[in-house]
């Protein structure tokens, strides 16, 4: 199989190319540094700065991961453009390509989030709930999704991953708190009370490549572990886990005053369950919070 990637060199994608090399497919990821891709991704991984490079070579899947990070910082006019463009422009870009093929890849993957649902509450939320209250993150979300599904008309495939807070030893939000919470300055943020949508890197991997090779999956997946939990109780678990206390909480009204509406992302959450995830058969291999982070605790 030919897979063509865009975001192919953040954590997921490389985690990825992995083990679709392993698994024997070609890839290609479109980057910016295509000259680093084969050193971030393998040996095997052909890096093209142009669509175009490709010409008329055969193409079976497209995985569409690309997006500047959304809580790197405060979200300033110019940085909202900058997330809006590298998600919906990119994704626009690649449809306007994939347009102009005459052979369409069979699948196209899209990244997506939790967020979708903007803050969610205390509400259960399934891949059927709509969105509870839209915040920039939440638009953000529903546009990427919006200009993903164009690509059905094109007789392809569609699948919409959206993931919690990916639990990883080499980047992504867990990678943030380990210096505030290996010098004892961890804790819960606000009242601790939001849930957390979390999955570890090693399900979020497996279930992509599921839904790949599911050929009757298409539409949103919300890609995150069974056992959702409250923030209070993940500040415990990591405090745990690194041998440190968790108890020093970070005021709402701090965060507020110093990110803007991007606090938002942290004193709020979604209770989402992977419930099309669990119809189609995924299993979980880690269902259990502590369980994943134990896994992670010796490279962390």
């Amino acid at each position: 199989m030919h897979i063509l990637l865009t975001g192919g060199t953040g954590l997921i994608g490389r985690e990825l190319c992995k083990l679709w090399l392993t698994q024997g497919h070609r890839l290609t990821v479109w980057s910016r540094r295509p000259a680093d891709v084969s050193r971030l991704c393998g040996a095997g991984v052909k890096g093209i700065a142009r669509l175009e490079e490709l010409g008329d070579e055969p193409l079976d899947a497209v995985v569409n991961l690309a997006g500047a990070p959304i809580a790197d910082r405060p979200w300033t006019g110019k940085r909202r453009a900058l997330l809006w463009a590298s998600r919906i422009g990119l994704t626009e870009q690649l449809l306007t390509w994939l347009q102009g093929r005459t052979q369409k890849p069979a699948v196209f993957i899209s990244g997506s989030a939790v967020g979708w649902y903007g803050d969610g509450g205390e509400r259960e939320l399934n891949e059927t709930s709509p969105p509870v209250k839209e915040d920039f993150a939440s638009r953000l979300c529903i546009a990427w999704e919006e200009t993903a599904q164009r690509a059905e008309a094109m007789g392809m495939r569609v699948v919409l991953v959206r993931t919690g807070l990916v639990l990883s030893s080499e980047g992504g939000f867990l990678k943030r708190l380990l210096l505030p919470f290996k010098l004892g300055l961890g804790g819960p943020i606000g009242d601790g009370r939001q849930w957390m949508p979390w999955i570890h890197v090693a399900d979020q991997i497996a279930l992509i490549n599921f839904l790949l090779h599911h050929t009757e999956a298409g539409g949103p997946y919300n890609a995150c572990a069974p056992g959702v939990v409250r923030n209070r109780e993940f500040a415990r678990r990591l405090g745990k886990t690194l041998h440190r206390p968790a108890v020093m909480p970070l005021p709402a009204f701090v965060l507020r005053t110093g990110l803007g509406e991007l606090s938002g992302l942290l004193l709020g959450g979604q209770r989402a369950r992977p419930v099309r995830l669990s119809e189609a058969g995924f299993v979980f291999r880690y269902t259990d919070l502590q369980m994943a982070l134990d896994e992670l605790s010796s490279r962390l």
